[in-house]
């Protein structure tokens, strides 16, 4: 007889203000936000509840957070506090299961079926995990319990902050109709209005499409479509974890006025790929990309497949991709993704083997 799946997803509550509210109590009451200098171009990494209120959330650009909230607290990232508390958490995970697949300092999945802690019920493990987060760290978190992946970490984001929701196997059907796809894994916004320019708006209204019509109309997705909004997904919790994509971006105090401008900062970006890639020695890039985000705010990526890219690639790429705004440029980023270790161990790839070290001008260019 099968074992039933129990997914727990555990998402501490707006972590890096958590553990400085826990630091300094005097703040809890106000506005508190992490992130960059405003005249650095820096951006909002996380922000309270009490910010919240007024408009605040991450990735908005500090100076626009400051003129939404001048009372804000800005406070810079202190990020040994914040690996100390999320390894802390990551040890009471242990007590419960190992299979944990961590998708970030302040969020995981836990797979606890089968497991004989709390009579095996998840729900009452992730109150204990929730309730000792809250006595040993000092920070709250919220919980979701479902079958699997998809829907634990839907339904995590449903009683925020510092509660928890159950989806159970038998709910499921009731629940996923009423659902806004937009909550779906990998359904941003602009594919969340994609899809509502043909009226799927809800899990319920893609039900009501046969797979060979989303298939038809939106290929790959379409068949992701059809099992998400039933709330189908057969994922695994990963415990072992493989780096996809390595990366280097920097946000200029400055516009960069034009594509002369960026093409000058390739070589330092390529330095500070060559350096951190330099610490990975194991991974085998299979393509380089570049990133541009315009004074507008709009972005652009450009990839091509290369395993030994070098600085002119990326200025190639570089050229390619503003030339699809041509306009100032506030950030720009570099990097590779990675083949997976099958490809990498196949005898295709075998038949280029590296003998030299994969970033050849490291030692000329690094300082």
């Amino acid at each position: 007889m099968t074992t039933q799946r129990k997914i727990i997803h555990i998402d501490c509550d707006c972590f890096y203000a958590a553990v400085e509210m826990r630091d300094q109590p005097e703040l809890r009451t106000r506005p508190i936000a992490i992130g960059g200098a405003p005249g650095q171009r820096g951006v909002i990494s996380t922000c309270n509840y009490v910010a919240r209120q007024f408009g605040i959330h991450s990735a908005m650009p500090t100076s626009w957070a400051l003129r939404q909230c001048p009372q804000l607290v800005l406070l810079p990232h202190d990020f040994a506090r914040y690996k100390d508390a999320s390894q802390r958490v990551q040890a009471i995970f242990r007590d419960y299961t190992e299979r944990i697949e961590p998708l970030s300092l302040d969020e995981a999945y836990l797979d606890v079926s089968g497991l004989s802690h709390c009579q095996g019920s998840a729900t009452l493990m992730a109150q204990e995990i929730r309730a000792r987060i809250a006595s040993e760290v000092g920070i709250t978190a919220s919980a979701g319990i479902a079958p699997n992946k998809l829907l634990a970490k839907i339904a995590s984001d449903w009683n925020k902050p510092d509660g928890q929701f159950v989806i159970t196997p038998d709910g499921i059907d009731a629940f996923m109709p009423s659902l806004p796809i937009a909550k779906l894994w990998g359904i941003g916004k602009v594919t969340a209005a994609r899809l509502a320019r043909h009226g799927l708006i809800l899990c319920g209204d893609a039900q009501r499409w046969p797979l060979a019509s989303l298939e038809h109309h939106f290929g790959r997705l379409g068949s992701s479509l059809y099992r998400q909004c039933r709330g189908i997904d057969d994922r695994p919790v990963e415990t072992e974890w493989q780096r996809k994509s390595l990366s280097v971006e920097h946000t200029y105090a400055q516009d960069l006025p034009d594509l002369a401008a960026c093409l000058e900062k390739t070589p330092s970006l390529y330095i500070d790929l060559s350096n951190r890639l330099h610490r990975h020695q194991g991974d085998t890039p299979s393509k380089a990309f570049v990133k541009i985000k315009f004074h507008d705010f709009t972005q652009t990526t450009m990839e091509c497949s290369a395993r030994n890219p070098d600085p002119e690639l990326f200025k190639r790429l570089l050229t390619q991709a503003w030339q699809r705004g041509a306009r100032p440029v506030r950030l720009l980023g570099v990097g590779v993704r990675f083949t997976d270790a099958a490809t990498a161990s196949s005898p295709s790839c075998a038949a280029t083997p590296h003998t030299l070290p994969l970033w050849p001008h490291l030692a000329a260019e690094a300082p």
